[in-house]
């Protein structure tokens, strides 16, 4: 399981180019995933290479130097199926570009057969404007060169042995990968360790069974009865014949919600992901595990494209509703601080990682992001939007631009928010319904429209936008500390970031262009 893929297997490399001997599984979770990978062959695979060593500064350096010069790299293997996260599209087009002699990248792609893998790997990944720096390097020799190193593999990570069907190629997979790399997430957020928290989060590992919940009021996590409990409830709403496929699966994301809140995780993402962190670590055996927590991933910074980012997701889209003028609340504390990290940053940080502990039978936590080192507030945030809109003013669908005057009014309390945006609903409502719909008709189903909007992101958001937290990441430091001059090869330091000039010169933009 991997988060991008570098190195022989999947990720950093056991021989990705970095003169590092053994395969490593590093596994960054942006999305919980069960794979049923035969561990015994896998811990056999892990003995026979020997993953032993202890990290030395100057070999750290070294490794990463060799990240762009050594030849020989050997196999890695990306897990996850979906091919269309932008953290995992930069991964594999900063290895080729920095790493281009590794051998092979697997490629798990959700396809009927290898030849719809294939055609989904170029159209939908290798065709993007990303890979435009590489294709201009190569020339007419893009092609096979991408097709000499990336082999996608049709297969479904929610199956047994990744839903691949021919036994060859798994026994290949298993002779062969020495890294495995997990990116499949569509979600940014990654507050694993909960959002009722405050003060310095840690870099610290979950146990099995543990949860958010303290004194009293603690408890233990039984995954098995998790899933035990999400199967019964499957078999129990396909009997129910009045329900719809669409009422199934309502109550089945209404199950989750709830599972996570009685555990103290704010959603079933983060949920499902802390479950994940739980099992990889207590499975993995021998093998090496780097569990990279990025926070909320921007647009690239600097290379190879600034501002390049896929869809608008997390905080952009209050960004977006505002630019528009369909919001001009917003559910959050000003004071608090908005994590946000570049995508470039963190696929730095999940090579240089790689690298570090590629011989290591430990596992090894780091968070990415910025609010302990350069953190920025939701106000300043907020400012930058009024600033940029107010002079760059988006264009309505009937041509007239649409002009921003005032800065987006934080709302500290939401429910009050709420109530009144429902009393004034129900109002219009009564009014609508006397009058046959001839009074107030249209400002009642536009206001409507933005109840259901803003409650939506409300519901969604709020646990964020009013997390107190910051997450330490004293781990990452200390392997930038080590890198020396390598570090702006694989730059993953926040505080090189100037908040007003990326927002303003390339990130608002990369969303405009690439929404």
């Amino acid at each position: 399981m991997w988060e991008g893929g570098l190195g022989l297997d999947g990720h950093e490399a056991a021989d990705v180019g970095t003169g590092l001997g053994g395969p490593p599984l590093w596994i960054t979770t942006e999305q919980w995933m069960e794979v049923d990978w035969k561990d015994q062959k896998a811990r056999r695979g892990s003995r026979a290479a020997g993953l032993v060593g202890r990290q030395s500064k100057v070999r750290t350096k070294r490794a990463l130097a060799s990240v762009e010069k050594q030849k020989g790299a050997g196999n890695l293997l990306r897990v996850g199926d979906n091919i269309q996260g932008e953290t995992f599209e930069i991964f594999v087009e900063k290895l080729l570009r920095v790493q281009a002699d590794v051998e092979r990248v697997f490629l798990l792609i959700r396809a009927a057969d290898a030849a719809s893998a294939m055609q989904r790997l170029e159209h939908e990944i290798l065709g993007k404007e990303l890979f435009k720096a590489l294709k201009e390097k190569h020339g007419d020799g893009f092609q096979s060169f991408a097709r000499s190193k990336l082999w996608p593999v049709a297969g479904d990570i929610v199956h047994e042995n990744l839903g691949i069907q021919d036994s060859n190629l798994v026994n290949k997979l298993f002779k062969e990968v020495q890294i495995i790399v997990n990116v499949a997430a569509t979600t940014n957020f990654s507050y694993v360790s909960g959002t009722e928290r405050s003060g310095l989060i840690p870099e610290k590992r979950l146990s099995m069974g543990e949860t958010l919940r303290s004194g009293s009021n603690s408890c233990y996590l039984d995954i098995e009865a998790e899933i035990d409990l999400v199967e019964k409830k499957k078999v129990e709403l396909q009997a129910d014949h009045n329900l719809t496929p669409l009422a199934q699966k309502l109550a089945m994301k209404e199950l989750g919600m709830q599972r996570a809140r009685f555990f103290g995780w704010p959603n079933t993402y983060v949920f499902t992901k802390a479950m994940g962190e739980m099992v990889l670590g207590h499975s993995r055996g021998n093998l090496p595990l780097v569990i990279v927590r990025p926070s909320i991933i921007t647009s690239i910074l600097r290379d190879p494209l600034p501002g390049w980012i896929e869809g608008i997701r997390t905080i952009d889209i209050f960004m977006m509703a505002y630019a528009n003028r369909k919001l001009q609340s917003f559910p959050g504390d000003p004071q608090m601080t908005v994590d946000l990290i570049p995508g470039d940053m963190v696929v730095n940080a999940m090579m240089a990682t790689t690298v570090a502990h590629s011989k290591q039978q430990s596992e090894f936590i780091y968070h990415v992001g910025s609010s302990t080192r350069n953190p920025i507030t939701y106000d300043s945030l907020l400012q930058c939007w009024f600033d940029y809109f107010s002079m760059n003013p988006r264009t309505g669908k009937d041509g007239t631009p649409l002009k921003i005057t005032t800065k987006m009014n934080p709302s500290i309390r939401t429910t009050f928010l709420i109530m009144v945006y429902k009393f004034l609903l129900q109002v219009l409502g009564l009014i609508h319904f006397i009058t046959c719909g001839f009074i107030f008709g249209r400002l009642y189903d536009d206001l409507n429209r933005k109840y259901k909007y803003l409650k939506l992101l409300i519901d969604l958001f709020e646990p964020y936008t009013f997390f107190k937290g910051r997450f330490d990441d004293a781990n990452l430091e200390k392997l930038r500390a080590m890198m020396g001059k390598e570090e702006m090869l694989f730059d993953m330091d926040s505080k090189h970031i100037e908040w007003n000039s990326y927002l303003h010169g390339i990130h608002i933009p990369g969303i405009l262009k690439y929404e």
